[in-house]
Order: structure tokens, then C-alpha cells, then sequence
């Protein structure tokens, strides 16, 4: 059973890996801080896969729940 529920976990995030193929996220920055003077730099870092890890965990999740049907 532990198997089964661990296998559809595992479908359900390569299902969203397929389909969202990454995310950004922004940081702040305190570039100069002089008195009432402050300027900020926001960086935007993008976190990218490839669909191809997503199909892969979908075809690993599948073989879990497949594997534990079996015993």
C-alpha cells in the first residue's frame, strides 16, 4: 500500500513538471543606503527542467503503483 501511495505522488509531480517547465523567483538587493535614500535591485531568477524528467517520473510513478498491483 506504502508503495501505491508513494507511486501516485509520483505521478502527480511529473504530471506538473510536464506541464510547468519552471519558475521564477524574485530576490531584493539593497544596492545603497544613504539616510532616507535607499535603492533596491530585484534580480529575477528563472528555475528551469526539461518536460523530459517530468515524463520520466510519470513512467516511474506508473511502474510503482503497476509494481504494487502485482504482489
Amino acid at each position: 500500500m506504502k508503495s501505491k501511495s508513494i507511486g501516485i505522488a509520483i505521478i502527480v509531480i511529473g504530471a506538473i513538471m510536464v506541464f510547468y517547465t519552471g519558475f521564477n523567483y524574485v530576490t531584493k538587493e539593497k544596492v545603497v543606503d544613504i539616510g532616507p535614500i535607499e535603492i533596491n535591485k530585484e534580480e529575477n531568477h528563472p528555475v528551469q527542467w526539461s518536460p523530459i524528467v517530468g515524463v520520466a517520473l510519470l513512467v516511474g510513478g506508473i511502474l510503482l503503483v503497476v509494481a504494487d498491483k502485482r504482489k
